[in-house]
């Protein structure tokens, strides 16, 4: 048995308890769909949920686990139980002690096919779970409750990550029974309670002073709903907000007025184009490469990306195990890329449609990218569709090209690995690039299983690199986080993960 311990924004006026503020001001672009975990398909819901509520396991700013309501785990030799064990001190907003009842209530619950628009996802795993999410259990086999204190989940197959998915916000545990109006008036165990909501204006949050892990050390958290990215600079500016994402196209502007306001971190994110590897030419590897060697990332960064982004040479970004700081990139080589044109037959070129979605910022570059094909004899037609159209047709094979980016949910390989290049999750699962490669899905299923923390370390990075060397996508950059935070606001950090940032610590000083 292998045992596992987790080891344990916005200027405004300041209070006069040791310096300490009364309230933070942070904002959400669009309002949350709901404050109830069971509901949570959007960031700022998952984000609230952070801090209302608390998990078996959660995350860091840094992206790293840490405790939750489990205090510790353990798994088994099989890599399929887990037995976790909760904290004794853990108590609802309500007074009510947090028992694993509630653990069992609140995953029957995300589970169940009553509860409509929720994102079950990461409760699969467990035996039975995905057949009572069908309407064809009665229970969950792999769930059990043996005492207060303990909680067993037993899955259908090994998987590492399985810790990590339940940080996620749908996992997060709840009351049971649940308070009336529960997704309007949520009440959890997390270092913020529940105030005021106000759609579409703002959500009021007062510090947990009964927190079992580190309070808060403001009074009172005020997250303001403002969709428009130059009203959120401008009140950042007039002194409103504690804290603010810098806006894409004044980079500049903001690096020579708010020099020591500015946080910068390299997000778990990736964008990038992937080639329909099934498609005519671009079946064939020498063609994907020289897609590579065509473009100009270097320049695309500096200008249309204005330096917010490192060049990627590979799917795995800074921040996530496996990434490999001295791989190079395909440089910008379009003899090279002619050369291997023609070595695949190809010597005066064709045709292909680059699909992209409506943002400025991915028009700019797919025009760049049109322009330095061009060059090298590849005529590009440049598609442009919503969203929701873009994603169907490159879920349904249609593209050629496909301009997109990829979030992380959870900070770890498998979940840049497993949906993006596995050759089961092509389309609808992430994949596409419809990309297949049995050596790799291989050595995907095993970095998923292995129990060994080195040798999955070791294997994702094998794993890039043979996905790098394969040419499914043309890999653009990783992007950089640019926010500002006000000079007097202290002790908040960019989260590596969207729901990594408690804000327990973040203050205003003097």
């Amino acid at each position: 048995m292998r045992r596992f311990l987790i080891y344990s924004l916005c200027l405004v006026a300041a209070c006069g308890d040791g310096g300490r503020s009364s309230t933070l001001h942070y904002y959400f672009t669009y309002d949350p769909r709901s404050l109830d975990p069971a509901l949570s398909t959007d960031v700022p819901t998952g984000e609230v949920v952070a801090l209302l509520f608390d998990n078996l396991t959660q995350f860091n700013v840094d992206g790293q686990l840490e405790p939750g309501l489990a205090r510790s785990f353990e798994v088994d030799s099989s890599g399929l139980r887990y037995t976790f064990h909760l904290r004794s001190a853990a108590r609802f907003h309500d007074g009510t002690p947090v028992r694993a009842s509630h653990v069992r209530a609140t995953f029957l619950r995300a589970l169940d096919p009553a509860t409509r628009g929720g994102r079950a996802w990461p409760l699969f795993p467990i035996a039975g779970a995905r057949a009572y999410a069908n309407g064809e259990a009665q229970d969950v086999s792999g769930l059990a409750v043996p005492d207060d204190s303990t909680v067993v989940l037993t899955l259908d197959q090994p998987l590492n990550v399985f810790p990590k998915l339940l940080a996620m916000p749908v996992t997060a545990i709840t009351p049971a029974p649940l308070p009336a109006d529960f997704d309007q008036h949520p009440v959890g165990s997390g270092p913020w309670k529940f105030v005021s909501w106000s759609h579409d204006d703002a959500i009021v949050l007062a510090r947990n002073p009964d927190y079992w892990g580190k309070v808060p050390v403001s009074d009172t958290l005020r997250i303001r709903i403002i969709p428009e990215a130059p009203t959120q600079a401008a009140e950042y500016e007039a002194g409103q907000l504690s804290v603010v994402e810098i806006p894409f196209g004044e980079s500049r502007r903001w690096e020579a007025d708010h020099v020591p306001e500015i946080l910068k971190r390299p997000a778990i994110r990736d964008v990038y184009i992937a080639i329909n590897t099934t498609r005519g030419p671009l079946k064939d590897v020498r063609v994907r490469r020289a897609l590579n060697y065509a473009v100009d990332m270097p320049t695309i960064l500096a200008t249309v990306i204005g330096g917010r982004g490192i060049q990627a040479a590979g799917s795995l970004p800074p921040g996530i195990v496996g990434y490999d700081s001295t791989r190079a990139p395909y440089a910008h080589d379009p003899a090279r890329a002619r050369q291997l044109l023609a070595e695949a037959g190809y010597s005066k070129g064709f045709s292909l449609k680059l699909w992209r979605t409506a943002r400025e910022q991915y028009s700019r570059i797919a025009q760049a990218v049109q322009q330095q094909l061009g060059e090298v004899g590849i005529t590009v037609e440049i598609v442009e569709r919503d969203a929701s159209s873009a994603r169907a047709a490159a879920r349904n094979g249609e593209t050629d090209l496909f301009l997109t980016d990829w979030y992380a949910d959870y900070p770890d390989p498998e979940n840049f690995n497993y949906p993006l290049f596995y050759s089961g999750s092509k389309g609808s699962g992430g994949n596409y690039a419809y990309f297949s490669d049995p050596t790799i899905d291989s050595l995907i299923l095993r970095a998923r299983t292995t129990l060994d923390d080195q040798e999955k370390g070791r294997l994702a990075r094998d794993i890039d690199q043979r996905i790098f060397d394969a040419a499914p996508w043309i890999f653009c950059y990783f992007p950089v986080d640019w926010w500002a935070r006000q000079p007097t606001v202290k002790d908040w950090m960019i989260p590596l993960i969207f729901n990594g940032q408690r804000w327990q610590e973040a203050r205003v000083v003097k």
